[in-house]
């Protein structure tokens, strides 16, 4: 690892001040999983490192005053999967981030970090869009910016969070009334590894047991994680029979653009991630409390 010179933000204007003062040369750092790894493969190879976990008030979840609710930046991905109100309002987020590696990189890594990220191979973010969920950005001066979390994700391992902005949170809606919900990840390797194919699926049946309104994101099929949504059209004021929902996710594969690795090739993959929307709206639909 190269070496570089640690600074410890006390609170968020600190941060700020630090990332005027030493610019490109910076990287933040909250968990630290992601950077540290990414300095030692020589990829990230800043001259200062800016650490924001010890600033205040940046680690709690609470319900918002509309219903959302509102994950700070600094909370670690187990605090997450295991929060109560996570656990009741927002079962889908705390499914995804229960599947993030293993307890002890859970422990350490945080939600901000792992967005600002923008590893195509998360778990969180296909829950995280499908939800509709949106993040909060901060930069100097009080000025905050709220993005939809399917605009965050640009491009490999790149994001939408601008010069001298810092993920200061995470603001998610409860699914629907009625609705169910279902994350799937398909790895033929070991439980913490990245998957094949991973697939969110929110999915409302109206009264008369058909496709109110549904949202499909899947991940690590493409440079970023993607909406399926010629499916959710296909899908949407369908009655959910087992033809209409095969029918729909037939469309994924052209939806999708996967790259060749270890994990599989680009053609399995567009195959899984058929299978795996198939599955995923069949389990959100055993979820709903209306069918």
């Amino acid at each position: 690892m190269i070496d570089f010179e640690f600074h410890q933000a006390t609170d968020l204007d600190h941060a700020f001040a630090l990332m005027s003062d030493y610019g490109d040369d910076s990287r933040l750092m909250s968990g630290g999983t992601a950077l540290v790894l990414q300095m030692k493969q020589r990829f990230s190879q800043p001259g200062h490192v800016i650490g924001l976990r010890r600033i205040p008030g940046l680690d709690s979840i609470e319900e918002t005053e509309d219903g959302n609710v509102r994950i700070g930046a600094l909370c670690s991905q187990r605090q997450v999967e295991n929060h109560p109100l996570v656990l009741e309002r927002l079962p889908l987020v705390a499914e995804a981030y229960r599947h993030v590696a293993t307890p002890r990189i859970r422990n350490m890594a945080t939600v901000g970090g792992g967005l600002a990220h923008g590893d195509p191979n998360q778990d969180p973010p296909p829950a995280l869009i499908a939800l509709g969920a949106s993040v909060e950005l901060s930069s100097a001066n009080g000025v905050r910016r709220i993005l939809p979390a399917e605009d965050l994700f640009v491009d490999y391992f790149e994001t939408d969070v601008r010069p001298g902005e810092i993920v200061t949170g995470l603001v998610a809606p409860p699914a629907a009334e009625g609705a169910g919900t279902a994350y799937m990840k398909f790895l033929p390797r070991t439980a913490d590894d990245y998957a094949t194919v991973s697939v969110a699926a929110v999915l409302t049946p109206d009264e008369e047991g058909k496709c109110g309104d549904v949202r499909i994101a899947l991940g690590s099929v493409g440079l970023t994680p993607i909406r399926a949504r010629a499916a959710e059209e296909a899908l949407r004021g369908q009655p959910l029979t087992e033809k209409n929902i095969r029918a729909a996710v037939a469309t994924v594969p052209d939806a999708v653009d996967p790259l060749d690795d270890h994990r599989g090739s680009a053609d399995y993959k567009r195959e899984m991630a058929e299978v795996f929307a198939r599955r995923a709206i069949i389990q959100a639909m055993a979820n709903s409390s209306r069918v």
